[in-house]
């Protein structure tokens, strides 16, 4: 039976990866609940001890030592007590060995739900204080579930969580692939500990380059600053802390064998490793990489850096949607404001006349006039002899300013009853009836005309017809 009870205990602790000493206090406390239910008060003080070599289970209870027992489960007299301990004296507690010969079947059940409860709250325990420790640090695990803005990731022990916000957009994921996730958090909750990993943390690519380059590792060579578009480019600026290191060349590795598992890694994003520098503008230089500079200027001031690049440099020196740009920004702190030669060229030589004239007018002083107080006359100096009188200057007689005469027109009277005409639309009035007086006339000679024309040939009829007295019969 105690062969049996330290066996179950030890595969208890086998399977939930916990020491024995924790499963041995999770029975304890399981059986006291249970003892407690049946054998003892609800509000007395028990103990439970289980011997680890032997098995044996001893149930400790606190008795009040009295002359006369009541209760025997709260009380005790005190010849009693002193078998166990000599020097108590009435009115002291003791504790007294108290273990029922057996516990019924509600007892068992309650000292099972105990023993779950306290094995799983010991189990999320040991998986908080192990994963606490990793944060920061990168572990393997299996896609097991992928939900709508999370994906569940099987670390072992442990269930992580990978957010949507903390996903590549470039990236595929599939239940059962094996990834390598960055442990962004670990919190504690009711259901247990809960991790939070990512993928598209910086941080991850540092922790990659740990793994695979020793030289990393160990702290020969020092990762300075990374800046990274998550599933597209990063850039990594390195330097040497021990001279006659190559730290570009430890980083990328024999025919590029260290880069390229770090790459691979990554779902293919591109990893651009820079030469780190003291002075800032050969690490932005380094950092613009592959663009050629040709020129750096330096705002201490605002921190905003001027790169003056070749004209068929421009798009290579920006980047894809300006990429290039954003990331040596990110690199070295530093506002980048890119340039091409022509465009520069351009910007001096609209500024050169204007800081001409300033200077010009910077030079140019208006003169200062001193006022000079007139001198004293002394009293002994001889007058000074009156000037003559110049002759009046001859005045330029007035010339007659013709005064502006408004020109009148005047329209000659054709009878004494026509008026006279001032405005457009009565000059218009009398064109119209002047008009019409010609149409009149006009009219008038024709029909004159025809009536004529009439007479004429009805003069011509008459002559040609015979007369009545040569008419025949």
């Amino acid at each position: 039976m105690k062969s049996d009870f330290l066996l179950a205990i030890t595969q208890l602790s086998a399977e939930k990866n916990l020491p024995k000493e924790v499963v041995l206090a999770a029975v304890e406390a399981a059986l006291v609940s249970a003892y407690r239910k049946d054998n003892f008060a609800s509000n007395q003080n028990i103990s439970v001890k289980i011997n680890p070599d032997s098995g044996k289970v001893e149930v400790w209870a606190e008795k009040t030592i009295v002359e006369r027992v009541s209760d025997s489960r709260l009380e005790i007299t005190l010849e009693e007590a002193r078998r166990s301990k000599p020097d108590v004296n009435v009115g002291e507690t003791v504790m007294i060995e108290a273990t029922p010969h057996n516990a019924g079947r509600i007892a068992a059940q309650t000292a099972k739900q105990v023993i779950l409860q306290r094995l799983h709250e010991a189990e999320h325990s040991a998986i908080f204080e192990e994963y606490t420790t990793k944060e920061g640090d990168i572990v393997t695990g299996a896609v097991q579930r992928i939900e709508p803005g999370q994906i569940l990731i099987d670390l072992g022990r442990a269930e992580a969580v990978l957010p949507a916000a903390e996903q590549v957009r470039t990236e595929r994921y599939r239940p059962g692939q094996r990834i390598r996730v960055y442990i962004l958090q670990v919190t504690r909750t009711t259901k247990g500990p809960k991790v939070i990993v990512s993928r598209s943390h910086p941080n991850l690519v540092r922790r990659l380059f740990e793994l695979e380059v020793p030289e990393v590792y160990n702290g020969a060579v020092e990762i300075k600053a990374i800046a990274r578009e998550a599933g597209f480019r990063s850039k990594v600026a390195v330097a040497a802390r021990q001279e006659g290191i190559d730290p570009i060349g430890c980083c990328v590795g024999l025919r590029g064998i260290r880069i390229q598992n770090i790459v691979n890694e990554l779902s293919g994003e591109k990893i651009d490793v820079i030469q780190w520098s003291s002075d800032t503008a050969l690490f932005i230089t380094n950092a613009l990489s592959p663009a050629q500079i040709q020129g750096v200027e330096l705002n201490e001031k605002e921190k905003i850096a001027t790169i003056v690049v070749p004209d068929k440099q421009l798009s290579l020196a920006i980047g894809k949607e300006g990429q290039n740009a954003r990331l040596t920004a990110k690199l070295t702190g530093w506002r980048i404001d890119i340039k091409s030669i022509s465009t520069a060229e351009a910007e001096k030589v609209q500024a050169k006349p204007v800081a001409e004239v300033k200077e010009k007018e910077e030079k140019v002083a208006l003169p200062v006039v001193a006022e000079v107080e007139p001198a004293a006359i002394p009293e002994t100096a001889e007058p000074v002899p009156e000037l003559e009188e110049a002759p009046p200057e001859k005045v330029a007689e007035p010339v007659a300013v013709q005064e502006e005469v408004t020109p009148v027109f005047f329209e000659p009277k054709a009878t004494a009853e026509k008026a006279e005409l001032r405005f457009a639309e009565d000059t218009a009035a009398l064109r119209e009836v002047k008009a019409e007086t010609k149409t009149k006339k006009k009219k008038k000679g024709r029909r004159e005309g025809a009536e004529e024309a009439i007479k004429v040939k009805a003069k011509r009829r008459r002559e040609e017809l015979p007369e009545e007295g040569d008419e025949e019969y």
